[in-house]
C-alpha cells in the first residue's frame, strides 16, 4: 500500500512538472507596430467669436469642443454658439425642437402668445368726439415645424422644413366691463428654406376677422358689421447680417377677398436682438414693423417695439417685455376703415 501511494505522488509530480515545461515554453506575446497609413491627429479650428456691439453680443462661457446635442447641465454653452451659420449635418427630423423661419418680432398679425396694454388717442369708435382710452389686445396662438430636412442647432437651423401657424387676436375694453370688442382668426401653412443667413418662405394662411357678440349687443347701429376676409399666397425673405440684425420683407397676394379686403400687401422691418442664450440676466431688444395694404390706398402701419428680452439655451424660446406704440391703421380687421394712435407696454413669448 506504500508503494502504491508513493507512486502516485511520482506520478503526480511528472504531470506538474510536463505542464510548467508547456508553459515556459510559450514564446512572449509581441505588440504589433503602429501603422504607418495611419491618419495624424487634427486640431479643431479656434471658434469664431461673435461680432457686433457688446451689448447686443455679450460675453459667454465657452466649454470643451462639442456637438449642440451634447448640453452638459450647468455648464457653458457649447461650442456651436460661436458660429451660428455653419455647416453641419442635415438629416430627416420629425417635429423639431426649433424653427428655421421666425415670426416677425414687432408683427402686429403675427402667431405667438403676446399680450399688450395700450392707451389709443385716436377718435373713439362709439363717439368719433373722443378719444378711444385704453384698450387690450391679446394674441393666443404660435408657429411650429411639422417636418424638416437639415440641421438640428439650437439657434437657426438650415434646411427645408414645413410648418403650421395660427392664433386668435382678441381685442377687449378695459373701460366697458371688458367686453369682447372683436377677434381675428389666422391660420397658415409655410413651406421654408434656409441655408446660411438667408431664410425664405413661400406661404398660406387665412384670415377671418369678427365683431364681438357684446360689443354688438350693447352697440347694434355704432358700427357697421364688416365680415372681412383674406385667403393670402405670401412670399417672404429674411437674412441676418450680423448676428444679431435681422432684415426681412414679404409680399403676399390674396385670391379670396371679402369685406373690402383688396388683394395685395407688403411687410417689412427690422430686428435687433441678442442672438445667443440670455441666460438670467437678459439683453435689450429693439423691433420696427411696416405693413402696406392696396385696400388703404397702399397706407398702413409702422409698429415700433423695445424692451428686454431672454432666450432659452436648449431651444430658440423667446420671451420679451417692454414698450410698443403703434400709428396707423387699425390691425383687428373688422375696424379697417379707422386708424390707431397708441402706446403701451406689453409682453410676448415666441417658441
Amino acid at each position: 500500500m506504500l508503494c502504491t501511494a508513493v507512486s502516485h505522488v511520482v506520478l503526480v509530480t511528472a504531470l506538474l512538472a510536463a505542464a510548467t515545461s508547456v508553459v515556459v515554453a510559450q514564446p512572449p506575446l509581441e505588440i504589433p507596430p503602429p501603422l504607418s497609413d495611419a491618419p495624424e491627429l487634427q486640431n479643431l479650428p479656434p471658434p469664431v467669436r461673435p461680432d457686433g456691439p457688446v451689448v447686443l453680443d455679450m460675453p459667454y462661457e465657452e466649454m470643451p469642443p462639442t456637438d449642440d446635442f451634447e448640453l452638459v447641465p450647468n455648464a457653458g454653452f457649447p461650442e456651436g454658439f460661436a458660429d451660428l451659420w455653419a455647416p453641419r449635418p442635415w438629416f430627416w427630423q420629425l417635429l423639431p425642437n426649433n424653427l428655421i423661419y421666425t415670426s416677425y418680432l414687432a408683427g402686429p398679425k403675427e402667431p405667438r402668445i403676446g399680450s399688450v396694454w395700450y392707451k389709443d388717442t385716436a377718435s373713439d369708435v362709439i363717439n368719433p368726439a373722443e378719444q378711444e382710452g385704453w384698450l387690450w389686445d391679446t394674441t393666443l396662438g404660435g408657429r411650429a415645424s411639422i417636418l424638416r430636412y437639415g440641421s438640428d442647432t439650437v439657434v437657426h437651423p438650415q434646411g427645408f422644413e414645413v410648418q403650421i401657424e395660427g392664433a386668435a387676436f382678441v381685442r377687449l375694453d378695459p373701460s366697458d366691463d371688458r367686453d369682447f370688442r372683436s377677434g381675428d382668426y389666422r391660420f397658415g401653412v409655410p413651406l421654408v428654406y434656409g441655408i446660411g443667413r438667408w431664410q425664405t418662405k413661400l406661404a398660406y394662411y387665412h384670415n377671418s376677422a369678427h365683431l364681438g357678440d357684446e360689443f354688438l349687443i350693447k352697440h347694434p347701429d355704432a358700427f357697421p358689421r364688416i365680415n372681412y376676409v383674406r385667403d393670402v399666397i405670401v412670399w417672404g425673405n429674411s437674412f441676418y447680417p450680423w448676428d444679431w440684425l435681422r432684415i426681412y420683407g414679404e409680399v403676399g397676394w390674396s385670391f379670396f377677398n371679402g369685406g373690402g379686403s383688396e388683394p395685395w400687401e407688403f411687410q417689412f422691418g427690422t430686428e435687433l436682438i441678442q442672438a445667443r442664450p440670455t441666460g438670467i440676466h437678459g439683453a435689450p431688444f429693439l423691433a420696427v414693423n411696416g405693413i402696406s395694404r392696396q385696400e388703404l390706398d397702399w397706407g398702413g402701419n409702422v409698429c415700433v417695439q423695445t424692451g428686454w428680452a431672454w432666450r432659452g439655451r436648449r431651444s430658440e424660446k423667446l420671451y420679451r417685455i417692454g414698450f410698443e406704440y403703434l400709428y396707423g391703421s387699425d390691425p383687428q380687421f373688422a375696424f379697417t376703415p379707422r386708424n390707431q394712435n397708441r402706446a403701451g407696454i406689453g409682453m410676448w413669448y415666441d417658441y
